[in-house]
């Protein structure tokens, strides 16, 4: 840290960083709510309205792993300040967009400067708050970061329904507007981060396959199920890209001087089992935060408001146990507090996957509280313990590729539940059928109470019968859709329990003293 930002109190770093941290983080999830209106106001279809999310996403991956780079390009507080100014302009344009071409464009825009806020921002914090501190500096950063999820649909909602759907791109412009101030007064350069320090050659091919090849795997991942798959040959055509774009990536990278992702971090053993359990945790909290409200939506018949009333206890349970988390970190091993949160978070979702349909809201939401407090103990000491070990010249890189790789298992998670969602509840369907025959009591006694019921609504008995069968059929793919549901849920609670070992690899923090050993 320079001698000018020693001076600078700490927490006014923290607050300056947090800005542009929740505005992307808000950014992200508030269009979601909106989608239906864009699609009205601009004549656009279903399918082509979801690109205003996936142009977002796929920017956002491409500039995740060049971070570090561009910081040492151009000096970290130059491209800071120039991400914010980006993101606040784009902003206003998506909000002005006249078509839908011209706001997925504005789109790729706010997420290609959206991508680099939050690696930045937290390797600021990494180098602000001294080692035995770093654990509160991550854990005041995650609350930060999970403000955006919970309070990013309500209001957008809100506004969408208040206003126009315009404004919610344009309340970033006063908040990127108090960032762009602080930043220019608070945030200054390190001595290994001067605008250019160390890079005399642009890694040209690395730049290229990069956009490429994350381009192509954001792009399968969000158009996967909606395309069959390896059914399709778009996806198919994408994933041959993808495969070919990456592999030539890993040679390049590791042979070039100074590669625009350095991927020699992953050398270090305790760095590539952090990033393959932040892969893992975010495959399993991005598809548990999918499935809840689908459930809720599609086989309870909650409203979008209410399903969200079950959503936000579990990230106020986050918020709250997050500082907790943090000071804790200051005398305990972090390993020790991500193992209790990785069997916390498998305890929610094997209490998730015994639910049914005639569950009550609190049998929704005392699970998805527990997933909060188990995500609060994962992220918080997972991100301390595998940045803790990294060189300060090379915090940036390792900020992006960890955010890169939470996001990937995020869009992998989704695509796998997705998916799994589907073909599993035509299974159940095609185990649950055959039960619905004239030999079977159950069925004959519900059949004739559904077709006296309709009989005596005025309906012949022709009638009567069709609807009574077409009411079972309901109930029959409503059932299958719920054990569907249920196994994914045991599936993620596995997921969260099978990177359990990979604890072992991860190095104690230097600062923490006493027995290395996790036992």
């Amino acid at each position: 840290m320079s001698e000018a930002q020693r001076s600078i109190n700490k927490w006014l770093i923290t607050i300056t960083v947090m800005l542009p941290t929740i505005m992307e983080i808000v950014d992200t999830s508030v269009a979601n709510v909106a989608l239906p209106y864009m699609q009205g106001s601009l004549n656009a279809g279903t399918e082509e309205v979801t690109w205003v999310l996936t142009s977002y996403l796929v920017s956002n991956a491409v500039v995740l792993p060049m971070t570090g780079w561009l910081s040492r390009m151009f000096g970290r507080k130059r491209f800071l300040m120039t991400c914010i100014v980006l993101f606040t302009l784009a902003s206003l344009a998506c909000g002005a967009a006249p078509n839908l071409a011209s706001l997925i464009f504005f789109r790729i825009l706010q997420g290609a400067a959206g991508g680099a806020l939050i690696p930045i921002s937290q390797a600021i914090l990494m180098e602000t708050f001294p080692p035995q501190q770093q654990g509160m500096a991550m854990a005041i950063f995650g609350v930060g970061a999970m403000f955006g999820p919970i309070v990013g649909p309500a209001l957008g909602g809100w506004i969408t329904d208040q206003m126009n759907w315009r404004w919610i791109f344009y309340i970033n412009i006063p908040i990127g507007a108090i960032a762009i101030i602080m930043c220019s007064f608070f945030i200054f350069d390190p001595p290994h981060l001067r605008e250019g320090n160390g890079i005399r050659s642009v890694d040209w091919w690395g730049l290229g396959l990069l956009t490429v090849g994350m381009g192509a795997l954001q792009i399968v991942l969000d158009k996967g199920q909606s395309e069959d798959w390896f059914n399709s040959t778009f996806i198919i055509s994408l994933t041959l890209l993808t495969v070919v774009a990456l592999a030539t990536l890993i040679w390049v990278e590791l042979t070039h001087e100074h590669p625009i992702v350095n991927l020699r971090l992953f050398k270090d053993l305790s760095f590539s089992a952090g990033n393959l359990i932040m892969f893992v945790v975010g495959f399993c909290l991005y598809s548990s935060i999918m499935l809840i409200p689908l459930f809720l939506q599609t086989l309870m018949g909650y409203s979008a408001t209410d399903a969200g009333m079950v959503m936000a206890p579990g990230g106020v349970a986050t918020l709250l146990t997050m500082p907790l988390v943090g000071a804790a970190l200051q005398k305990r091993d972090g390993r020790k507090i991500v193992l209790a949160g990785l069997l916390i978070g498998a305890a929610s979702m094997f209490l998730m996957q015994r639910l049914s349909l005639e569950a009550s809201y609190w049998a929704f939401v005392w699970p998805r509280i527990v997933l909060g407090i188990g995500l609060a103990m994962t992220f918080v000491p997972l991100t301390t313990v595998t940045l803790s070990a990294i060189p300060k010249q090379e915090i940036g890189n390792a900020t992006g590729m960890f955010n890169l790789l939470r996001n990937i298992g995020g869009s992998v998670g989704i695509a796998v539940a997705a998916t799994m969602l589907g073909r599993l509840s035509q299974f159940y369907q095609t185990v649950l059928v055959p039960h619905i025959n004239q030999y079977n009591p159950v069925f004959q006694l519900r059949f004739e109470q559904l077709k006296q019921a309709l009989i005596t609504k005025g309906l012949s008995a022709t009638q009567a019968d069709q609807g009574a069968l077409t009411m079972l059929y309901g109930m029959v793919r409503q059932q299958a859709a719920t054990l569907a549901y249920n196994r994914i849920f045991f599936i993620v609670g596995l997921a969260f329990l099978a990177i359990i070992p990979l604890l072992l690899l991860l190095k104690r923090p230097k600062h923490q003293t006493g027995p290395l050993e996790l036992h």
